[in-house]
């Protein structure tokens, strides 16, 4: 039986209502590692003709967390970054996310971006969650087409953040 999209808010919910806490984060993406392995869930959200780069599929609201659907086309990157206040969720659908982890060697000041070091490279290939807590810094690049979910822990459009770039 498909994993709905209904099934996986209740499940999400019921993990932080459990533990808002990492705990139930990790619980969390072993939810979302499950929707990306699901083809009919990958079908139902990611197909459509048309749909934006970023399309929120729920928004909790009671743990304010929300799980949105990123179809990216041809190649992409990011800069390093964190989310803000937010602890993330990312989960391959489709396609391979090579993600870097970034270590802080300066913090931003005075409208200065901050200065990050790399830490490590991995990949996210179908079926694959990773975690990132609040202030953990990474960078995706795709090579290709691309799917995912993304679990934000508040909806952070208007969300100010901090930016960073690799140092010398």
């Amino acid at each position: 039986m498909a994993y709905t999209l209904e099934q996986l808010s209740a499940d999400c919910h019921a993990a932080m209502a459990a533990d808002a806490g990492p705990a139930g984060r990790e619980k969390v993406r072993g939810f979302i590692s499950r929707a990306c392995a699901d083809a009919n869930f990958v079908a139902e959200h990611f197909e459509n003709p048309g749909q934006k780069e970023r399309h929120l599929l729920y928004e909790d609201p009671e743990f304010k967390f929300c799980i949105l659907a990123h179809s990216y086309n041809g190649a992409k990157g990011s800069n390093p970054h964190d989310h803000g206040p937010s602890w993330a969720i990312y989960g391959q659908a489709v396609g391979e996310t090579i993600m870097t982890e970034w270590e802080c060697v300066e913090k931003p000041a005075e409208g200065n971006p901050g200065k990050v070091r790399k830490v490590r490279d991995y990949s996210l290939k179908p079926g694959d969650a990773h975690l990132y807590l609040e202030g953990d810094l990474h960078s995706p690049r795709r090579e290709d087409d691309t799917r995912l979910i993304r679990v934000e822990g508040q909806n952070l459009i208007g969300v100010k953040r901090d930016k960073y770039e690799i140092a010398a």
